[in-house]
């Protein structure tokens, strides 16, 4: 029999287990998702002791609790309930669906986890851009289990509920893709060891990396592929050639002069690019 407790995990046991209906073995993608950040306002990571206080301790979060919270920046893993046991994650409507109990395990883990948290200097828009560490070792305790690489709803990025799947077919499946729930989490995950990584094709432009990026001094490469589109769409306020790799005064009149072009007047003309006009100048990805 596989461990009923994951290997290495700490252990803080809740109480409270029920066995599951028997079924499909299952696994449940889940993140935290504790504040709501934004790219233009992102929030600092909630510590991970103050989820393990929640989930083990508080008794709002013990009625919620998962098997496993887990923490994809350090590899931190704890554990509430026992592999065989259900835990309570879900909406479970009576008479409705069953789901906490539907299969003959539903494991369920809440990756520690929200959009655009911060950690840091560093903020992560998706689940997958952390270092997703402990994952090896999570995925293959929950395969022990008998639970198939397979997402019979679909990944997250692109799931349904489909009740019939829940009901027939092992695998993972993501909050968003189980029946009776409303939730959209956990929007990705990352890839099984197993899969195949495929490389995100690059983009043909480059990204807006944010009005904060363009502050004097700032070198990058970036900064000299605009400066060659800004001359390339007749905006040359450029009084030298030389560093044009690094923002200063003359990336700013250049600028300046490409938001008139746009027909943007006042302080909307200030120098310093914005999403709208940094799409329309095009600057080669680099």
């Amino acid at each position: 029999m596989p461990d009923l407790w994951m290997p290495g995990a700490t252990r803080l046991d809740i109480g409270d287990h029920q066995p599951t209906d028997g079924g499909p073995a299952k696994a449940l993608a889940h993140i935290t998702w504790d504040r709501n950040a934004t790219a233009a306002k992102p929030l600092d990571l909630v510590p991970y002791e103050t989820l393990v206080a929640y989930f083990g301790k508080n008794p709002t979060g013990r009625a919620v609790a998962p098997h496993l919270l887990w923490d994809p920046f350090t590899g931190r893993v704890t554990q509430f309930v026992p592999a065989n046991s259900r835990s309570k994650s879900l909406a479970d409507a009576p008479g409705g669906t069953r789901t906490n109990r539907a299969g003959s395990v539903v494991i369920q883990i809440e990756a520690l986890f929200f959009p655009h948290c911060r950690v840091g200097t560093a903020v992560y828009p998706r689940l997958v851009d952390t270092p997703c560490k402990g994952w090896p070792e999570l995925h293959a305790w929950v395969k022990s289990w008998g639970v198939p690489d397979a997402w019979p709803n679909g990944r997250p990025e692109n799931c349904t509920r489909n009740t019939t799947h829940w009901a027939t077919k092992p695998g993972w499946y993501p909050h968003a893709a189980v029946p009776e729930n409303n939730h959209n989490d956990p929007l990705s995950w990352p890839a099984f060891p197993t899969e195949p990584v495929v490389e995100a094709p690059k983009p043909k432009y480059e990204p807006f990396p944010g009005a904060g990026f363009f502050r004097a001094g700032r070198r990058s490469p970036i900064i000299a592929a605009m400066h060659k589109r800004l001359i390339a769409v007749g905006c040359n306020k450029y009084k030298s050639q030389a560093n044009a790799d690094t923002w200063g005064s003359g990336d700013v009149a250049s600028y300046a002069a490409w938001q008139r072009k746009l027909r943007y007047t006042g302080t909307a003309a200030d120098g310093i690019p914005g999403p709208t006009s940094w799409a329309a100048l095009k600057v080669p990805n680099v």
